[in-house]
């Protein structure tokens, strides 16, 4: 059982998305794929994309809830061109397709393991399928055989879970499936402006009220983390991506169930001082940026689902909570 030592331990560390830590040798395996880019009109339906006028608007927060040590803000001015970006997640579904013209291999299959949440192992199998824990964090389980195909291990599957975001996923595994559409991971910038849903410095794509009217309008974890989810809002994994009403422009699943991946590398200082115009992030780094939050954030642990939060995690990272979504 986690103390709460672990936790507050957890929460310095972006545990909540617990790094890999995998070796150069095996990530060259990744690199020798050849994936063909194709035109993103024979890869996409136009329904599954929104156009979004670009423009100027508030990006990040100052607000009492924000981990300034994120670099959440402070609040500015951000000027974005046109663009396009998925109004869902990309499923398991969209990902089969990808895998069955490729053959493409993820991080997680070709390491071996990946990473599963601990309620979420078979509690029969719990000792023969886990590795190793996170020590900030042993809710984190290194399950063998743990991939996209088989989220909770071997003898698992995604039979009924076609309409779910695809999870144990790194942000390499997201790029290549973005160069196979002709498409492009969101800039962090044009995330936010996204998920915002045309709404100003609001917590929430819907407003500042978590549940306004007692209603559940995204996948977090209900209950005392890390050990009891509730699973009051319908859900105590990943749910379908359109399990919740839409945002303003029409994107689902923008805060809670997955964590998404975005095109930036992390780092909490360089906003304060580059431009504001179509903002890209450093040139170089060590992890990329995540943001919207998944079904295990909490209030009293990871209070990131809020649309200004940002994580981040190492390039070869894949969990059993982070997902992405195409722009254009």
């Amino acid at each position: 059982m986690s103390s709460e030592t672990d936790i507050t331990q957890a929460k310095k560390s972006h545990c909540c998305v617990p790094s890999s830590a995998r070796s150069d040798s095996s990530s060259s395996k990744l690199s020798t794929q050849k994936i063909e880019t194709r035109s993103p009109s024979d890869c996409r339906a136009p329904e599954q994309m929104v156009s979004l006028p670009g423009g100027t608007f508030l990006m990040g927060t100052d607000c009492a809830e924000a981990f300034q040590q994120d670099g959440e803000g402070p609040v500015r001015a951000v000027s974005l061109e046109a663009f396009q970006i998925d109004r869902c997640p990309v499923t398991n579904d969209r990902f089969r397709e990808f895998v069955a013209a490729t053959g493409y291999k993820t991080e997680g299959e070709i390491f071996g393991w990946s990473f599963v949440f601990w309620t979420h192992v078979p509690k029969l199998r719990f000792q023969e399928l886990v590795e190793d824990t996170v020590a900030a964090a042993p809710w984190w389980c290194k399950v063998r055989g743990a991939h996209w195909k088989e989220p909770e291990g071997p003898g698992s599957n995604i039979l009924h879970r076609g309409d779910h975001p695809v999870i144990h996923v790194s942000w390499n595994d997201a790029e290549a499936y973005c160069r196979w559409t002709g498409q492009r991971l969101p800039t962090e910038a044009e995330w936010e402006y996204a998920a915002r849903g045309g709404l100003e410095q609001k917590l929430y794509p819907w407003g500042n009220k978590l549940r306004p009217g007692g209603e559940h309008l995204c996948n977090i974890w209900q209950g005392e983390f890390p050990r009891n989810d509730t699973g009051d809002d319908g859900f105590t994994g990943t749910s379908p991506v359109r399990a919740f009403p839409p945002n303003g422009f029409g994107l689902y699943s923008a805060t809670g169930n997955t964590w998404e991946w975005c095109a930036d590398w992390f780092d909490t200082d360089f906003h304060l001082t580059a431009s504001q115009d179509n903002p890209k992030g450093p040139a170089s780094g060590v992890a990329r940026v995540m943001k919207g939050g998944s079904f295990l954030c909490h209030k009293s642990y990871c209070n990131r689902y809020r649309v200004a939060a940002r994580s981040s995690n190492t390039p070869d990272s894949s969990t059993s909570n982070v997902g992405f979504r195409c722009a254009l």
